[in-house]
């Protein structure tokens, strides 16, 4: 995937939200988010079969992102960095829940979720809906997708831009973080520390 489709993203936040979003300047070394006009909910399913809310999770630190299981680099290595951040966390792991969001449910079945997302940790949960849920979630969360076909024959052969960044969430629901790709996750531990002391 193309690293330019995060560029509607970062135009997004400058053009939709302006002063809310507050310079990196708080002791995080991800992006902190001052607005509840972005991510404030979603209705999908998990990969057991099990309909999730946002409001699911509450009590622990949340850390979301959008892809999709044919992704060749973005969704693999966030999904890698996230299972670093967990192993560095020790003890405190446990007050962490990852979720991948699938912007490809025609390919991402549920079984496939079940054995694509807790292969990077076993807590990892992956969550789907139909065309237009997928469709409607990505609007809430301003998330950034396009299909483009690929070099095969067959309709199912075609990759998907989109935006690569994570939305943290701290344990009483808010959204506080924007994580860029490619962070490292040393600084995402840091910053999950920082949440879970109530920061």
């Amino acid at each position: 995937m193309r690293q330019l489709t995060v560029v509607p993203l970062v135009l997004s936040c400058l053009l939709l939200y302006g002063c809310d979003i507050p310079p990196a300047s708080s002791g995080f070394h991800a992006r902190p988010i001052d607005t509840d006009n972005i991510g404030r909910d979603f209705s999908l399913v998990d990969h057991h079969g099990q309909p999730r809310r946002l409001a699911d999770y509450r009590g622990k630190i949340v850390v979301l992102f959008f892809g999709y299981t044919q992704c060749p680099d973005v969704c693999p290595t966030t999904l890698a960095t996230m299972a670093e951040v967990m192993q560095q966390l020790g003890a405190d792991a446990g007050k962490v829940q990852v979720l991948f969001i699938t912007l490809d449910p025609a390919r991402d079945t549920r079984e496939l979720l079940a054995v694509y997302v807790p292969q990077f940790h076993p807590d990892f949960v992956g969550l789907s809906g139909d065309t237009a849920t997928t469709a409607a979630t990505a609007r809430e969360f301003h998330v950034y997708y396009r299909q483009r076909p690929g070099s095969g024959d067959s309709p199912n052969h075609y990759s998907i831009d989109h935006t690569a960044n994570s939305y943290v969430y701290d344990p009483q629901g808010r959204l506080r973080l924007l994580v860029k790709y490619g962070e490292t996750a040393e600084h995402i531990a840091a910053d999950i520390r920082l949440l879970l002391a109530g920061k």
